[in-house]
């Protein structure tokens, strides 16, 4: 207990440091803000706690039985080291964070293979400082640790005690588990957990930077491109050729400055739904607002879960094999970000979701998106929940529908569902008989078609609709059959559906290839604003190139009008080549995902 209080009082130390080495932008963030990243930045702290108390925990084991001085040594020289290395990693941050603005993961470690490029541009006076820093910070804790333990760890246990004490380490070893992961919850705890504001600076000063090296050590991506097929200037020359677009553009909205309304169908593929070529009977609801909108026909997911939807959608950012950029917080927020234009254009932004915040990283990303209004399942009584995601989506349409008697325009709002999640609990008679995944699935989504046609219905009674875009769009699929596989098609496609008082076409197909990156291209041309999301196309303009790339575990599929071609990175070769000439589309998914891997391993 003792020295897990003393492990923790080091990194509100730490955190301390950090705060006085940036005061300007500690203080030009306030009092209270500031008291915030240690009130949420203590959850790292005490993962971070939770991992170095592993080896003292099992060492202690060997203690009961074989007691004597060694134990005592290794817990001085053990404690010695870790608080070296840990005051290497404070210091080092401290100073790194002025050039680079984000918390030191393990990249500076990698050029320590050529330390004297390395040092090249650090004075000699800052690398003195530097180390004096570390020695004081480092000494004054480990004459602290001696002075409180010096008579510790040295009294042998009582032989009669010995399975008792090797029982009790042997429990307090299998828990650190709890604080590693930051509780009992679906989601693990990751760095972007103890993002609290707007202030991107407070975030950062919550993050426990020896948590964060070790972590990003632990799971550490390539440092080269893997996907390296061409010259790089012809890849990026085949990339722009995808994504550029000088055609007209067909304005089908009313106004260039209409309410935004995304609604993110959790699993919604067009396998269920009716007029897409799928189940008619699963969405009755979406399968009727399909005949009033603009439908896009021939959309597909980026990638095959959420967390690379988001990015995809939001972001216009594609997802990528064996990786997912919205799990690496210094990354997403060097992304160009839908909301932050609308932000620009004076919309008032929000995301909504009734599930945990924390899952897969999601709380880092929403926030530097830019969103300044986040509702989660803890806005939310826990009697509304399910068993293990949050609440039941008509729970959540309906506090979505109260909340906007009241919203100021013009808005901006992102609401993401979770009922039609595995293990698809929903509180609704079934509609359909069996008790396979299959069916199970097919409830939930008819549950959830219903509360969404509740709020759809109601929504086109409200004063607002009249000025308001509404795009319903699936975050990804699922496998519903044996006889797909990881990167069969069926499972990519989904809907993309537009609706909205400020439609001004109805029953309209529009049969373009795209996917989720095309989205904020295509919403903003139609608002008349410039955008700079390199990976995506105006899916309405008449000259943009009508395809779409997805990615799978370690692959991905390029879909012309005319070829489809997917490649399988750990064959070497492709599994699918379809069509007229499928070599040509290889040849241009190749070039587009060796630019956009190039891009991810910059930012």
């Amino acid at each position: 207990m003792f020295y897990s209080a003393f492990w923790l009082s080091f990194f509100i130390v730490a955190r301390s440091y950090f705060l006085v080495s940036h005061c300007s932008e500690a203080s030009g963030a306030g009092f209270t803000t500031m008291a915030g990243t240690f009130t949420h930045g203590i959850r790292l702290d005490i993962s971070a706690t939770g991992y170095i108390l592993i080896l003292p925990l099992l060492a202690s084991i060997l203690f009961v039985w074989f007691s004597g001085k060694w134990f005592s040594a290794f817990m001085k020289w053990y404690t010695r080291i870790v608080l070296l290395a840990a005051s290497v990693i404070i210091v080092v941050d401290s100073v790194l964070y002025i050039y680079w603005g984000y918390r030191m993961d393990f990249t500076p470690f990698m050029y320590l293979k050529t330390p004297r490029e390395a040092a090249a541009s650090v004075s000699i006076l800052k690398i003195f400082l530097m180390l004096l820093a570390i020695l004081l910070l480092a000494g004054t804790a480990g004459i602290i640790y001696n002075k409180l333990f010096r008579s510790c760890f040295s009294k042998p246990v009582n032989r009669s005690h010995r399975f008792a004490a090797t029982l009790l380490f042997m429990l307090l070893s299998g828990s650190l588990i709890i604080p590693i992961r930051g509780g009992l919850g679906v989601a693990p705890i990751y760095a972007g957990s103890v993002y609290f504001s707007e202030n991107m600076f407070a975030n950062h000063a919550s993050v426990n930077v020896v948590w964060n090296v070790g972590s990003s050590f632990v799971n550490r991506k390539p440092a080269s491109n893997p996907y390296v097929f061409a010259d790089k200037d012809e890849a990026e020359e085949i990339t722009r050729s995808l994504t550029i677009s000088n055609g007209a553009t067909e304005m089908v909205l009313t106004t260039a400055r209409p309410n935004i309304l995304i609604i993110i169908l959790e699993s919604f593929g067009n396998a269920l739904i009716g007029p897409l070529g799928g189940d008619p009977l699963t969405t009755p609801c979406l399968n009727k607002m399909i005949e009033e909108g603009l439908v896009f026909t021939n959309f597909y997911a980026s990638g095959n879960r959420t967390d690379k939807a988001l990015p995809a959608i939001l972001n216009g950012y594609p997802a990528q094999p064996s990786v997912s950029i919205i799990k690496e917080a210094k990354k997403t927020q060097s992304l160009e970000s839908l909301v932050r234009v609308m932000n620009g254009m004076n919309y008032h932004c929000s995301f909504w979701y009734g599930g945990d915040i924390d899952f897969a990283d999601f709380r880092s990303f929403v926030i530097s998106s830019g969103f300044s209004e986040i509702i989660t399942k803890d806005n939310f009584s826990r009697s509304d929940f399910n068993s293990k995601w949050g609440v039941h989506d008509h729970v959540f349409f309906e506090a979505l529908r109260d909340s906007m008697q009241y919203v100021k325009e013009p808005f901006f709002r992102v609401a993401l569902t979770l009922s039609s999640h595995e293990p698809f609990e929903v509180p609704m008679k079934p509609v359909f008989e069996g008790r396979d995944n299959l069916t199970k699935f097919r409830n939930s989504v008819y549950y959830t078609d219903k509360a969404l046609g509740d709020f759809i219905g109601w929504a086109q009674t409200a004063e607002w609709w009249h000025n308001t875009l509404v795009i319903l769009v699936a975050d990804h699929c699922r496998r519903n059959s044996l006889d797909e596989l990881v990167y069969s098609p069926e499972i990519y496609k989904i809907p993309m559906l537009w609706l909205g008082g400020t439609l001004r076409v109805h029953g309209r197909r529009v049969a373009k290839l795209g996917s989720q990156v095309d989205i904020p291209v295509t919403l903003l041309r139609q608002l008349d604003t410039y955008s700079n999301f390199s990976f995506g196309k105006d899916l309405l303009s008449d000259d943009s190139r009508s395809f779409a790339f997805y990615t799978f575990k370690e692959g991905f599929a390029f879909l012309t009008d005319s070829s489809a071609y997917i490649y399988d990175h750990q064959l070497g070769k492709p599994v699918v080549e379809e069509g007229k000439n499928p070599e040509y589309a290889g040849m241009l998914g190749k070039a587009y995902l060796q630019v956009l891997y190039d891009d991810y391993l910059k930012r």
